[in-house]
């Protein structure tokens, strides 16, 4: 299968979404455009094309005369989405259990083992995609490809919360005990539980980052 590849528009997005996960860009911080038009090596109309793309994820904010800033981490920005997301990604899972296969369950069995392989390294950025990368396995089989691309959308504007969540390491070793228990929920092809777990998965999360957040 040919890959397609990125435009530039694309190419300086996903290097956007890095320099906002890793911290390079920090929430507040104002974007200066020519700077990083320079350190990316491209003019400032695909970095204003991307920009534009992040603003409607609500991960970065414009204001007039001023420019382009990364937002602020909200509690509530935090609660919003992840309860959209709880509600997509029940059904997501739900449809999923009656779908999968055991090669299936295989191939996402083998990416927990990528999760495990990243969480070691300790590097946000690896696990950020590893972990990804496992629920989007999972999500895929409910072969509702418009309920996917809403989940990536959400997924997209919560990064910088989930590079907030994985940089302490009690959770990078929660995430790794909430996989196996959500593995073996959809080994039992178990409707309920999987769900069950997905949700502690989503809430944890969610409580430990709104506790930084809040200070």
């Amino acid at each position: 299968m040919n890959v397609k590849p990125l435009t530039t528009q694309e190419e300086v997005l996903a290097l956007l979404r890095v320099e906002i996960l890793t911290g390079e860009l920090q929430p507040g911080q104002q974007i200066v455009q020519d700077a990083l038009a320079e350190k990316f090596g491209v003019s400032r109309v695909p970095l204003r094309e991307a920009l534009k793309i992040l603003e409607g994820e609500g991960q970065v904010t414009h204001h007039p005369h001023r420019g382009y800033f990364v937002a602020e981490l909200s509690v509530g920005d935090l609660h919003e989405v992840y309860r959209l997301r709880a509600l997509l990604e029940r059904e997501a899972v739900t449809a999923a259990v009656a779908n999968i296969t055991d090669r299936d369950l295989f191939k996402i069995a083998e990416l927990a083992k990528e999760v495990h392989t990243a969480t070691s390294t300790g590097e946000v950025l690896a696990i950020t995609a590893a972990n990804r990368e496992f629920h989007f396995a999972i999500f895929e089989l409910c072969e509702m490809p418009r309920l996917v691309r809403l989940l990536r959308q959400l997924w997209d504007a919560t990064d910088v919360y989930r590079s907030v969540y994985f940089a302490q390491a009690p959770n990078r070793e929660r995430i790794l005990l909430e996989h196996d228990e959500i593995l073996n929920a959809l080994a039992a092809r178990n409707v309920e539980r999987s769900i069950s777990w997905h949700d502690t998965h989503r809430d944890n999360s969610v409580a430990s980052v709104s506790a930084v957040i809040s200070g």
